[in-house]
């Protein structure tokens, strides 16, 4: 859907096939978030203001000064900070519940992030957001001039319901736990766009065509076997796709199974 060309999703279709489809946060939904952060941007420079005040005593032009460059620092620093910290959130964008997102579905870069807070000042221009405003609402994809610097987009949080692991990913034990440090390296660094392409091409994977069903999932154990180098005995056996089926159960399974006892060597069963 979309209106006088601006659309209110993004479909981004990975090369193997598998298409998603995120719904972009309106400029209403942003300028709240933004409101929120703003208030906490504001909150922590009035702070860092009141610790200012002591540089009065040499210079209050140096006290001025000093409090410009504090403000900058924290108003730009907050937004790269958190939004690298966070995969693309700040604390207004995950109480409206949005994200920011690289344009093509690809990995969220530092130098992204980095450029689209930048410009924000840009945006900011001349009063209340009018430049990334009007940018916002004639661009196609609800992008101020910071995210079509940066190729992002802001959009809502896919919905996190918890996957019918029975279904897509069946396994009695799971070698992946045996290991329980690496268990939970891997549940915290696997970012929401992976596990979101991994559960999909699990549930659709015998829709695709042999060599791509192949190639999906040598490309997807592969990021997960980035995240956590879990011992040879812990993998020995597992294809690339019995290697993302253990990695799903790891990061979305039932907590409680993580405790079982599990054999060195389980191979997961299609």
């Amino acid at each position: 859907m979309s209106t006088n060309g601006r659309k209110n999703s993004l479909t981004i279709e990975t090369p193997e096939g598998v298409v998603f489809s995120y719904e972009l946060a309106t400029p209403v939904s942003r300028a709240l978030a933004w409101a929120v952060d703003f208030a906490v941007i504001m909150a922590a420079s009035s702070a860092g203001a009141s610790a200012c005040q002591t540089a009065n005593l040499l210079s209050p032009d140096w006290a001025k000064a000093l409090g410009v460059a504090l403000y900058f620092a924290i108003s730009t620093g907050y937004g790269i900070v958190l939004e690298w910290r966070w995969r693309g959130q700040t604390l207004g964008k995950r109480l409206l519940g949005l994200r920011v997102i690289d344009a093509q579905g690809l990995r969220l870069q530092l130098p992204q992030i980095a450029l689209r807070n930048l410009l924000r000042a840009v945006d900011a221009m001349p009063l209340f957001y009018l430049v990334g405003g009007i940018a916002s609402l004639v661009s196609r994809y609800g992008q101020r001039l910071g995210d079509l610097a940066a190729n992002t987009v802001v959009a809502h949080e896919r919905n996190r319901r918890e996957p019918d692991l029975e279904q897509i990913a069946p396994a009695r034990y799971n070698s992946l736990l045996a290991p329980p440090q690496l268990a939970a390296r891997l549940r915290s660094l696997a970012s929401p766009e992976a596990v979101g392409i991994a559960i999909r091409a699990i549930a659709q994977r015998d829709g695709y065509q042999p060599s791509a069903r192949v190639d999906l999932f040598r490309e997807l154990a592969g990021y997960f076997r980035s995240l956590a180098q879990f011992p040879e005995e812990a993998v020995e056996g597992l294809t690339d796709e019995q290697y993302v089926r253990s990695a799903l159960r790891v990061i979305c399974g039932n907590r409680g199974a993580a405790n079982r006892p599990a054999p060195s060597v389980v191979v997961e069963r299609s």
